[in-house]
This record gives C-alpha cells, sequence and structure tokens, in this order.
C-alpha cells in the first residue's frame, strides 16, 4: 500500500514515463486541486507522470481537506516540516521505484504549505531531484539549512506580489538562503497577483521544469 494516496496524470504520449513530477497541495486543500495543473504541462512534458498525493492528516480546523502539518504555532510549523520528512521523501521514493527512474529524472512542486514543506525537505533529501518549484512558500528552517544541506537541487520560486496569506518576501528571503550556499535558484514576483496559480506561474515553472528534465519544445 502506497504511504500517501491521490490522483495522478498518465504520460499524455501514452508510454513508459521518463519523468516523474510530484505535487504537494496547501493547507486544508487536497491532491484534486493540483492535479489539474498536469493537463497544462503534460504538452510540454508528454512522457512525465504526476502524482498529487492528499497530505497525512486531516485539517484540523475545518471537517475536510489535508494538511501537512498543523499551522497553529510557529513551533508547530518547525516541528511539523521535520516529522512530515520521512513521509515526502518515502514516498516520492516508492514511486520512483516503482517507475524505475532516478531521483535526477522527478521535479517537486509545491503550493502554499506544500512549497514550505518541499523547501524544507528537497534540500536535505540524500540525492538531489532535478528541480523543485515553489509555488507562493516559506522557508520556515532557513537558519538550519547550512548545517543540514546535502545537495543542491535547483528551485524556482514563483509568488504573487499581492499575496496576503504568505507575503512574497518570503520566496526573495529564500530565494537569497539558496543563493548563499550556491544552489542553483530563481525567483519570480508576479504583480497583481494573490496566493493563487496563474498562466505566468505555469509558463515560468514550464520553461524551468523542461530545462531541468532536459526536454525540448
Amino acid at each position: 500500500m502506497s504511504i500517501l494516496d491521490g490522483p495522478s496524470h498518465a504520460p499524455q504520449s501514452g508510454g513508459k514515463p521518463d519523468s516523474l513530477v510530484v505535487m504537494l497541495h496547501g493547507l486544508g486543500s487536497n491532491g484534486d486541486d493540483l492535479i489539474s495543473l498536469a493537463d497544462m504541462w503534460a504538452e510540454a512534458l508528454p512522457n512525465t507522470v504526476f502524482h498529487a498525493p492528499n497530505a497525512p492528516h486531516p485539517f484540523d480546523q475545518a471537517s475536510f481537506g489535508f494538511q501537512w502539518y498543523s499551522r497553529q504555532t510557529e513551533e508547530s510549523r518547525r516541528n511539523g516540516v521535520r516529522d512530515v520528512t520521512d513521509t515526502v521523501v518515502g514516498y516520492v521514493d516508492e514511486l520512483l521505484e516503482e517507475y524505475g527512474l532516478e531521483p535526477s529524472r522527478c521535479v517537486q512542486v509545491g503550493f502554499s504549505q506544500g512549497s514550505i514543506v518541499s523547501l524544507h525537505v528537497v534540500p536535505r533529501r540524500q540525492r538531489p531531484l532535478a528541480g523543485l518549484v515553489a509555488f507562493s512558500g516559506f522557508m520556515a528552517t532557513a537558519d538550519t539549512l547550512p548545517d543540514e544541506i546535502t545537495n543542491k537541487t535547483p528551485v524556482t520560486l514563483i509568488h504573487g506580489q499581492e499575496d496576503q496569506v504568505l507575503p512574497a518576501s518570503n520566496s526573495e528571503d529564500a530565494g537569497q538562503v539558496l543563493t548563499k550556499l550556491s544552489v542553483p535558484n530563481q525567483v519570480h514576483i508576479l504583480p497583481g497577483l494573490g496566493h493563487s496559480i496563474d498562466m505566468r506561474g505555469i509558463e515560468l515553472s514550464t520553461s524551468f521544469m523542461t530545462n531541468v528534465l532536459g526536454v525540448s519544445t
């Protein structure tokens, strides 16, 4: 039985996947909220399989949805990303084994809380992924990353300038931390956008993923 459950999107080509994209949703949401993005990426990534797992915990502030960790306090956020690390790493590695792929053929994508988790987990994996796309995120454990970083997976950070949930400055700060650690990164602050993903974000993420996966467009 899989570590996590959630929807998936088979390669548009109909063939065996040569790459994997794993998408982590935001607080109180579920995998269905992100899997629709696969339709927008599939044309440029026709041999990629997409998975969008539901987070392992029920949302503790409503009777629906899921969460990667409780956001009740700053301490719970810092502890939460650490507590869920093995689950996320194990799930990604499980899929890589299932499809016979190396970590270098996987891109992890996060939105909001999913980005917060990803920005903690990915740089601490034993083997680097092809890339990380972090939409509207925050680096909760930036202070310990210099001592804990184990790889330099390229990262692209995409954030709405008008985000009232997680300010865009969070992604700018994360980019500065990554730059100091010589991790390849791009920061894109999108004017007029709130806590959401728009077509500009889709285009930026598509360009990034095709580049790190070596896919011609």
